[in-house]
């Protein structure tokens, strides 16, 4: 296969659901509130990742035509769960119905990623054939059999680089059928998610990175979610392990790695999402961003 890679930029990964909108009620983002984002955004950060190709990602895409702004985008296709997962914590089982609607959905996630790529080709510099669908724990598990499948349409069809977007465990285990289908390979790691310390998160970043580099010298690796929690209820991260300082020192560490070895990666992520995890206003799952959800910065945004 002839090799594409993604070039190096400043990255973020970008979902833009202010407080009483969520992809799952269907309120969606208008022009107005994402201009807004951009303009905050668009003077420290070069690339965006958004995660699905749906009605959030084509207000994003018109957005950044309409007004020119200058972002490249890494388009997602957010593919839902094929198959049962016993492994999952918080459910991943399903009637045989809704995996029949859900395989479904996902033929049209890639149809409509492929579709996008094509209609924005000076925009999107990279496209993902999902997100987090692999990994032990995950709710939305597909097969391998299905993402190579679905990398290879998209190979077919798109002259932008494929990806597909996942923890770093998968990668070192059973996703390397996958892997030579795809151009690039983007991990994730989270230091504060594995207990570990402030002091210890850049370089288990580096070594998560650097194990799946060593499974394949010869593909670019990236890191396409990387971030520190700024708040947490003590469910699953320590509390004690997370505020904005630890993020402001993470971030640093992180993108002047980034910079120095020439590294892609999205740093997870612009703005806390409150409609995310359970109802708790301490859910982790809340508190990414290094903008609030009110837009005001944190501490890492306010040097």
């Amino acid at each position: 296969m002839t090799k594409k890679n993604i070039p190096f930029a400043k990255a973020i990964c970008y979902s833009g659901y202010r407080d009483g909108q969520s992809p799952d009620c269907g309120d969606f983002p208008t022009y107005e509130q994402v201009k807004q984002d951009l303009l905050i955004l668009k003077n420290d950060w070069k690339s965006l990742r958004l995660y699905g190709s749906d009605e959030h990602s084509k207000t994003v895409l018109h957005v950044i035509e309409a007004e020119k702004f200058p972002f490249d985008v890494m388009l997602g296709a957010y593919v839902t769960a094929e198959v049962c997962n016993e492994n999952c914590p918080w459910g991943g089982l399903y009637s045989d119905e809704q995996l029949r609607s859900n395989k479904q959905h996902n033929e049209q996630q890639i149809e409509e990623l492929i579709r996008l790529a094509n209609r924005y080709p000076a925009i999107i510099s990279s496209v993902s054939i999902g997100n987090e669908a692999a990994v032990a724990w995950t709710d939305h598990l597909v097969p391998t059999e299905s993402l190579i499948n679905y990398a290879q349409q998209a190979r077919s069809q798109v002259e932008q680089p494929i990806t597909f977007c996942e923890n770093y465990v998968p990668w070192l285990e059973n996703l390397r059928p996958l892997a030579d289908q795809l151009d690039v390979i983007s991990i994730h790691t989270y230091p504060v998610w594995e207990f570990k310390s402030i002091d210890e998160g850049l370089a288990y970043t580096i070594a998560n990175y650097q194990a799946v580099q060593d499974a394949y010298p010869d593909k670019q690796i990236i890191i396409t979610e990387a971030g520190w929690a700024t708040n947490s209820n003590g469910r699953g991260i320590e509390s004690d392990n997370v505020n904005e300082w630890f993020q402001q020192q993470y971030f640093h560490q992180l993108m002047n790695w980034a910079q120095e070895q020439q590294v892609l990666v999205y740093f997870f992520e612009a703005f806390d999402e409150n409609w995310k995890g359970s109802p708790d206003p301490l859910e982790p799952e809340k508190h990414w961003g290094i903008y609030h959800a009110d837009r005001t910065p944190k501490l890492v945004m306010q040097s």
